[in-house]
């Protein structure tokens, strides 16, 4: 019994939880706090009610934003049309079909009508309703139940949620990164548990979190960052378990040529976080003279006259000891970055990663050339950018310079369809493009023979090959 509760708590919300809001196609990342308002496509509520409910649970926002469970029978449409007509064509939208004005809706929510009730007066107080179609008063029914319900859906984060989240809402985070392209890469780059998988991303940690998320927390993933520190704002809505967190690492992408060519020394301090220390000795050294030459003729003179001087020396103890606080975390956190780096470069050492995901907005083809060294023979990559120039210089190089078979670049082309009763037909908006993907496998070569030989026994492709597949 008490295994099937534990199986049972990760189905259920509970305080703490990055979970993810969705009604209709919008959805957004929250945590849940208690009595913290939330502000969700123009409604504030509290999610206080919502722990210990399970998932995918559709809540009811009722009077002082509190969350109430949808009674299933409230899902199904209660206004079944009795009256249908055969077609629309003398129905005219001069917006004059509606009796009920914006201040009569108002008013009605005022008096603490729901969303159904509201739905039913509309419905009621068209001239039109009645001569539309059945379709179409299916249609008019679900516009206004998106406008006037006041439900929300709360469900936990998963890479494909994630995905249609940051490409419906802010798309240019993950350089408009699909989710099918991204189900792509993480079947194209093999991750699975147990495996060392090197990540360069710049969409928001989307990617990588993904990836962590595929393989379930066992093995290692580290990712390689450009800057000053790794980014993981996508990494933190997934709401991974604290030991997902244990396995991954993190390498700055500006030390790589170091550690290819064996200079690089995880044993030295930061060489900037010194030169800023020594700044910081030399203006205090600067700024104490100063100091000593204002307060001492004035501290011989009032020692006996006046307490004022004592409240000034404590004051400048506690500016020390909090300069001194300062430096010691400063030096704490100096020491963890040199050990994460000394643990990171350790397990590059081996060059024998399973696997090499990029998605950047940097140039692809560098970046490549350098990672593809730490893998290990008959181990895949995956390249994603949002143009095909940048990939077709990489394929270019990577034929000219060997040690790669299966090469291809991809492009994915997908379509939604609406499956209704007699009504079955591709939605007409659709997404114009989901990115390209170069893909292919390392191979162990002869680093004895000239690039020219190893080209030679692998004849290249007369075309570049693109397909495109529809989702």
């Amino acid at each position: 019994m008490a295994d099937n509760g534990d199986d049972d708590s990760q189905y259920r919300i509970k305080e703490g939880d990055y979970v993810v809001l969705k009604r209709g196609d919008i959805f957004k990342a929250v945590q849940i706090q208690p009595k913290k308002k939330v502000i969700f496509e123009k409604q504030w509520f509290f999610l206080d009610k919502s722990v210990g409910q399970l998932y995918s649970t559709t809540f009811e926002i009722v009077s002082g934003g509190i969350l109430q469970p949808q009674k299933p029978k409230d899902v199904e449409s209660s206004t079944d049309a009795k009256e249908a007509g055969t077609d629309n064509r003398n129905i005219v939208d001069d917006g004059k079909s509606q009796k009920l004005t914006r201040d009569d809706i108002e008013m009605l929510k005022e008096q603490g009508l729901k969303g159904q009730e509201i739905i039913q007066q509309l419905i009621e107080n068209s001239s039109t309703f009645r001569d539309k179609t059945e379709y179409a008063q299916d249609k008019y029914i679900k516009k206004k139940k998106k406008k006037y319900e006041n439900t929300v859906t709360i469900l936990k984060p998963s890479c494909r949620i994630l995905a249609m989240m940051y490409h419906g809402r802010e798309p240019g985070k993950i350089l408009h990164l699909r989710y099918d392209t991204l189900a792509q890469m993480l079947t194209l780059a093999n991750i699975h548990a147990g495996s060392k998988v090197l990540v360069f991303e710049t969409c928001a940690g989307l990617v990588l979190g993904s990836v962590m998320e595929r393989m379930g927390g066992y093995g290692s993933v580290i990712q390689m960052y450009p800057g000053g520190g790794p980014v993981r704002a996508g990494v933190e809505n997934f709401g991974f378990p604290a030991h997902f967190h244990d396995m991954l690492h993190e390498f700055p992408i500006c030390h790589v040529n170091a550690l290819l060519a064996g200079t690089l020394d995880t044993t030295a301090k930061d060489p900037s976080a010194d030169l800023r220390q020594s700044n910081l000795a030399a203006e205090e050294k600067q700024n104490q003279p100063e100091a000593e030459q204002q307060g001492g003729p004035e501290e011989q003179s009032m020692d006996t006259s006046s307490g004022a001087d004592g409240g000034h020396d404590q004051e400048k103890e506690e500016m020390e000891k909090r300069k001194e606080a300062k430096a010691q975390e400063k030096k704490v956190k100096l020491e963890e970055k040199r050990k994460k780096l000394a643990a990171a470069a350790a397990l590059l050492e081996g060059r024998n990663a399973d696997g090499l995901v990029i998605a950047s907005r940097f140039h692809s083809c560098p970046v490549l050339m350098g990672l593809l060294k730490f893998l290990s023979p008959s181990r895949p990559f995956v390249v994603y950018s949002q143009y095909k120039e940048t990939l077709i210089e990489c394929y270019t190089k990577l034929k000219e310079q060997g040690g790669t078979v299966n090469l291809r670049l991809t492009d994915t082309w997908l379509r939604h369809y609406q499956v209704l009763p007699n009504r079955t037909h591709p939605v007409l908006l659709m997404s114009g493009g989901g990115g390209y993907l170069l893909s292919g496998t390392t191979v162990a070569t002869d680093r004895s023979k000239p690039a020219g030989v190893q080209q030679a026994e692998e004849p290249a492709p007369k075309r570049l090959k693109v397909t495109d597949t529809e989702g």
